[in-house]
């Protein structure tokens, strides 16, 4: 089973992003393949209209494959949210598997306090593995500054990968 872990934070804009593309740079100068699972509880849009990608699907197409040298995308019409289970179940051929949001699912987290923001630890302390934080937080987990990646990426290597 492919190991997975969320990066969760109480507030938008907190540097989630930020640390987690940090964290797939540093993972991936050391030879894995990583997977990232973004939720997005607006709504998204990935075609654009005139496409001919957007033209099959408007036509009824419900799943949409779009395939080239350098990548491919599945667009599928789903009738509900897929679980974050369901999602990883479908995953194959990566090392790890590291979501962005999906704060109330039961996977690990590495929870970001930053940016003066969100000092207010979300997650239960049984979820939280780490915290990235600009200011130390009162918790008994292992914490990590924001330039100090590649030590957060040894905890990430040590718990998940080895």
């Amino acid at each position: 089973m492919i190991p997975v872990f969320s990066i969760v934070s109480s507030n938008s804009k907190a540097g989630k992003t930020t640390a987690l593309c940090s964290i797939i740079r540093e993972l991936k100068s050391r030879g894995y393949r990583v997977c990232t699972i973004k939720h997005d509880a607006h709504g998204f849009e990935i075609d654009h209209p005139g496409k001919d990608t957007w033209k099959h699907a408007q036509a009824g197409s419900d799943i949409v494959v779009i395939s080239s040298p350098q990548k491919m995308a599945v667009i599928e019409k789903v009738e509900r949210e897929y679980s974050l289970d369901e999602l990883v179940g479908r995953i194959s051929g990566v090392d790890i598997i590291i979501t962005e949001g999906y704060k109330n699912e039961n996977k690990p987290k590495l929870e970001i306090l930053g940016k003066e923001k969100s000092k207010e630890i979300l997650s239960k302390d049984q979820d939280v593995f780490a915290v990235i934080t600009d200011t130390p937080a009162d918790r008994d987990v292992p914490q990590f500054a924001f330039s100090e990646i590649k030590e957060a990426v040894d905890l990430i290597e040590s718990l998940f990968l080895k």
